[in-house]
């Protein structure tokens, strides 16, 4: 294999793990705004914290998404510190929604944008 080529492919799987990280994010924004439209908030304490942490998230892999998916000039540490804010982010909204019946999509939607976060950060390394 020739440096070009290798390079190729490592350019490829950059895009490639971007465009996943971007993906989940999306699907994380759209399962959290979901989430935060069905708790009531007017309801028990539970449901405004659920309703809050769906809010922050959607909002943040929304931020994320951009910062991936635009032609915003980012260093590698801006974009790094933005992965690493989702990841958290999205962790901290899974737990909170498996304590709740019916949230299960939502969590599995965080943790999964959680993980191509993570996967994402690796090619960064």
């Amino acid at each position: 294999m020739t440096t070009t080529t290798a390079s190729q492919q490592e350019l490829v799987r950059f895009l490639e793990d971007r465009f996943a990280c971007a993906q989940a994010c999306t699907e994380c924004a759209r399962a959290c705004a979901l989430r935060a439209s069905l708790a009531d908030p007017d309801g028990p304490e539970g449901q405004e914290h659920v309703r809050r942490k769906g809010i922050m998230c959607a909002e943040v892999c929304d931020a994320t998404c951009r910062a991936l998916s635009e032609q915003i000039r980012l260093d590698e540490d801006g974009i790094r510190v933005q992965l690493e804010w989702c990841r958290t982010v999205c962790l901290e909204s899974a737990h909170v929604f498996d304590k709740y019946p019916g949230a299960e999509d939502g969590a599995k939607a965080c943790r999964e944008c959680a993980q191509a976060c993570t996967d994402f950060l690796a090619t960064l390394a």
